[in-house]
């Protein structure tokens, strides 16, 4: 085992899942978990070996996010977001804030949905208007933002300047005056990843904060940010997958009829919902594994891939984690057995930005010849 997988393990064990129901329970923002991954090196899984960070990659960050998701998809999610803002910051940020994540000081996260394009973060209505020849305004009303007020930074999507196209993306501290979240979050699942509402008010930022040209946003969102984003929340579905089988077989071998001593086991039609909660499970894992497969090769069906991989691991978590609760029967309603948990946290992949039904409909797209958007 790679030495960031030992030290992730042990952190797992140790922190994130011994704290993983309450988590849950109290809607606890994971700090401690972040603090022990930060001070491993892992916060700075993807940042460059030359600032200090581990210089790896797409295929060693899926490693960490789905072993997290097994037990705490709301860790999962949180560190899910923090690499796919890294990798723009890496690419696009200042040197400042690039080794802060890589020395784990620092956590990011995408502040792109908002209440105006919902879904749609690749046309934002929040806008940056200039103040002076070095400032612009930001002011936005954002929908869902994993981290709200818990991250240092948020890479941030506002109609552009001054230039064409749809979109312009911007580094903003979480501190600056003007930004509130005025709700907190209370939600049915991934209920410790602080996923609310955030609103800027006239927030003004340095144009240095700008990552990449006025108006590249889409391009960036594109080509830079959806393989990664797509690929992690597909991953975290598989973690979330691979824990609720395991939570269920410990049931189903444990537990026993008093009349005849036999097990839940022992019946041929809970032996068969759980092979076909496994193989829907392994199906997902086969096209993520072939995503980074064809991301590594430069292949021409990548991007295809990267639409496919996160509408399947979020449908399979919707299909794996029913069979869970049905092969358990009363007992996963019950908290201690963590099925409950884990069925609630499968509902978000499909209904976070894009969608399934929009991916979908960019899939249908994609084959038939025909611009995504």
């Amino acid at each position: 085992m790679s030495n960031y997988l030992e030290l992730l393990e042990n952190i797992v064990t140790r922190t994130i899942a011994p704290q993983a129901a309450d988590t849950d329970r109290e809607a606890r923002y994971p700090r401690q978990a972040l603090d022990a991954l930060g001070a491993a090196g892992l916060l700075g899984l993807v940042s460059s070996k030359d600032i200090g960070g581990l210089g790896l990659g797409l295929a060693e960050a899926v490693q960490v996010v789905e072993r997290i998701a097994r037990d705490c998809p709301s860790t999962a999610m949180v560190l899910t977001m923090h690499y796919a803002g890294t990798v723009l910051i890496e690419k696009y940020g200042q040197e400042d804030v690039r080794r802060a994540i890589a020395a784990g000081r620092h956590v990011t996260t995408l502040a792109w949905s908002e209440a105006g394009s919902r879904s749609h973060f690749w046309a934002p209505v929040s806008t940056a208007v200039a103040d002076g020849a070095e400032h612009v305004l930001l002011d936005a009303r954002k929908s869902m933002v994993t981290s709200a007020q818990q991250a240092d930074s948020y890479v941030w999507s506002s109609r552009p300047v001054a230039a064409e196209g749809p979109s312009t993306l911007w580094l903003v501290d979480s501190k600056l005056p003007g930004l509130s979240a005025p709700q907190a979050f209370d939600g049915m699942g991934l209920r410790g990843n602080a996923s609310a509402p955030v609103k800027a008010e006239k927030v003004r930022v340095p144009l240095t904060a700008r990552l990449g040209a006025d108006g590249a946003g889409g391009d960036i969102m594109n080509g830079d940010e959806l393989p990664v984003f797509c690929t992690l929340i597909g991953t975290a579905s598989l973690g979330l997958m691979d824990g609720v089988l395991e939570r269920a077989t410990q049931h189903i071998t444990a537990t026993q009829f008093a009349e005849n001593s036999s097990g839940l086991a022992d019946l041929p039609t809970i032996r068969a919902y759980l092979a076909r909660a496994r193989i829907r499970a392994d199906q997902a894992r086969c096209l993520r594994d072939d995503t980074l497969a064809a991301l590594a090769a430069g292949r021409p069906d990548a991007m295809l891939r990267v639409l496919e991989v996160k509408a399947s691991a979020g449908e399979a978590a919707l299909e794996v984690t029913d069979a869970a609760m049905r092969i358990c029967g009363g007992a996963a309603f019950r908290k201690d057995l963590g099925v409950e948990r884990l069925f609630r946290d499968s509902r978000a992949a499909s209904v976070m930005g894009p969608t399934s039904d929009v991916l979908y409909d960019f899939i249908g797209r994609a084959l038939c010849g025909m611009p995504l958007a």
